[in-house]
C-alpha cells in the first residue's frame, strides 16, 4: 500500500512539474477536457439510471396505493354481503380480515416506494446539477483551449521572428554594408577607368587624322599652284 502511495505521489509530482514548466499546456488541457467528457458520460449514465429508479418507485407507489384502496373496497364488499345474508358472517370476517391485511401490506409498500421515490428524485436533482456543471466546465475549457492555441501560435511566430532578429549581429550587418559600398566603388572606378581608356584611344586617332589632314591639304595646295602655273603657260603660248 505504501509503495502504491509513493507511486501516486511521484505521478502527482511529475504532473505538477509539467504544468509548472508548461512543457505542453495544450495537450494537458486537451487531456483535461477528455477526462471531463468521460466524467460527463458517466454522470449521464448514472442520471439515466437514477431517473429510471425514480420512475419505477413512483409507479410502484401508485400501484401499491391502488392495491391498498382495492383491498379496502373488497373488505367492505365482503361485510356488505354478510349483512345481506349472501355470505356467512364468519367467512366474511375471515376474508375481510385477509383483505385488510393485504391493504396494510400494500399501504406499507406504498410508503416505502414513496420514500424511495423522494430519495431518487433528490439524487436526480443533484446529478442534473453535476451534469450541468460539467457541461459548463467543458464549454469553458474548450473556449480557453481555443484561446490558448491561438496564443501559442502567436507566441511561436513571435519567438521565431525574435530569434531570427537576435541572430543578426549589427556589427556584421554594418561590415557587410561597408563591403558592399567598397565593391560598388571599385566597380564604379573600373567603369570610369575603361571610359578614360576609350577616350584616350579616340584622342590618338583624332590626332593622327588631323596630322594626315594637314598633309593632304598642303599637297592639294601645291597641286593647285602647279595647275595654275600650267594654265598660265598655256595662255602665254
Amino acid at each position: 500500500m505504501n509503495f502504491l502511495k509513493r507511486l501516486f505521489k511521484i505521478g502527482q509530482a511529475e504532473t505538477h512539474s509539467a504544468i509548472d514548466k508548461l512543457e505542453d499546456p495544450i495537450k494537458l488541457t486537451e487531456q483535461g477536457i477528455r477526462d471531463m467528457k468521460e466524467n460527463l458520460s458517466k454522470s449521464l449514465q448514472a442520471l439515466a439510471e437514477v431517473k429510471a429508479m425514480a420512475i419505477r418507485a413512483r409507479n410502484d407507489n401508485e400501484t401499491y396505493t391502488d392495491n391498498a384502496t382495492d383491498y379496502q373496497e373488497k373488505a367492505m364488499l365482503l361485510l356488505q354481503r354478510a349483512e345481506k345474508g349472501e355470505l356467512e358472517g364468519a367467512e366474511a370476517d375471515r376474508l375481510a380480515t385477509e383483505a385488510l391485511m393485504k391493504k396494510a401490506e400494500n399501504s406499507k409498500m406504498a410508503e416505502t416506494s414513496l420514500t424511495e421515490k423522494d430519495r431518487f428524485e433528490k439524487s436526480v436533482v443533484q446529478l442534473e446539477g453535476n451534469v450541468k456543471t460539467i457541461k459548463t466546465n467543458i464549454g469553458k475549457w474548450e473556449a480557453e483551449l481555443k484561446t490558448l492555441k491561438a496564443r501559442v501560435k502567436v507566441s511561436n511566430a513571435t519567438k521565431s521572428l525574435n530569434k531570427q532578429l537576435a541572430q543578426i549581429d549589427s556589427t556584421d550587418t554594418v561590415s557587410l554594408l561597408e563591403r558592399m559600398k567598397e565593391k560598388v566603388a571599385q566597380e564604379e572606378a573600373l567603369a570610369e577607368s575603361y571610359g578614360e581608356i576609350a577616350n584616350e584611344s579616340r584622342s590618338i586617332d583624332e590626332d593622327i587624322d588631323k596630322a594626315l589632314e594637314g598633309s593632304v591639304a598642303s599637297k592639294a595646295q601645291d597641286e593647285l599652284a602647279d595647275l595654275k602655273a600650267k594654265m598660265s603657260k598655256g595662255k602665254l603660248n
